[in-house]
């Protein structure tokens, strides 16, 4: 297993936090999703998918809900 790690200009609201688990969370290959205080940990299994498509579908969901990421 391997962990893509964000971080977001602010915290999650609640709704916006369970869309991203059901949107990320629900990808193939992907363990677990935890969205904390500005912090994103998405734990996957590389050998089912590739940590750019993580990394890409993960920011563009964020982005989409409204968030900045903090490079």
């Amino acid at each position: 297993m391997k962990v893509a790690l964000f971080n977001v200009n602010t915290s999650f609201c609640g709704e916006c936090s369970l869309a991203l688990r059901r949107f990320v969370g629900g990808m193939d290959g992907v363990e677990s999703i935890d969205v904390e205080q500005g912090k994103i940990a998405v734990k996957f299994d590389e050998s089912i998918v590739d940590e750019d498509r993580i990394t890409t579908i993960t920011k563009d969901s964020i982005i989409k809900l409204g968030y900045r990421i903090d490079e």
